[in-house]
């Protein structure tokens, strides 16, 4: 009987210090960690302004006239041609997005002057280079610029979109007669007659 309660007792015991050497035994730690993501960049420039700091803004385009040996530098007659380039600088944009530029001619009385094409510059362009242009539709440019995530560093290049305006004579599209044509001179000559074209330019992200 003494040697069955010795027994249970060194079992007892050897059951206590397993536990204890269990317990003693276990490293424990803890800490606080923070996760920082940034947001992603939405930042774009036209014409060297930032258009993306205010709600609405308003920008000037300078106009050039093409050059005509039958009409006064900077003026518009029949058959004259100009253009104008917006700037656009989306170099510190994160996301994929549409923009949309919608233009029209602020001269009703003279509608035979048009928005006819439009031509993205190259990177390497030289004045005189040869263009890839487009004829514009509705008068809307409407185009995607698409981030690509298998680029590292992946970064939008800054890029100029030339759009082309013209006074049509002895086309199909042309509306007025020589009359009229002829009215809106000697109205020049009495006024400082001038016309605008008017662009509203648009960006949103593509969710």
């Amino acid at each position: 009987m003494k040697k069955l309660y010795l027994i249970l007792i060194l079992i007892s015991f050897s059951f206590c210090l397993s536990f204890m050497s269990g317990t003693y035994s276990r490293y424990v730690a803890g800490t606080t960690g923070d996760l920082d993501i940034p947001f992603a960049k939405w930042q774009i420039y036209l014409n060297t302004q930032d258009i993306t700091s205010q709600t609405r803004s308003r920008l000037t385009f300078t106009p050039v006239i093409e050059q005509s040996e039958n009409a006064n530098s900077n003026t518009f007659a029949p058959s004259s041609k100009g253009y104008f380039d917006i700037d656009i600088n989306p170099e510190n944009v994160d996301v994929s997005f549409t923009y949309s530029i919608n233009l029209s001619v602020n001269n009703e009385y003279v509608p035979d002057i048009i928005i006819t094409k439009y031509a993205i510059l190259p990177d390497d362009y030289e004045e005189g280079d040869t263009l890839e242009y487009t004829t514009i539709s509705d008068n809307i440019i409407e185009n995607e610029m698409i981030f690509d995530n298998t680029v590292d560093n992946f970064k939008f290049n800054s890029f100029t979109i030339r759009v082309y305006f013209e006074w049509v004579d002895n086309s199909l599209d042309e509306q007025m007669n020589n009359q009229e044509d002829t009215e809106i001179g000697l109205d020049a000559a009495d006024n400082l007659s001038t016309f605008s074209i008017q662009a509203n330019i648009s960006f949103e992200q593509i969710i």
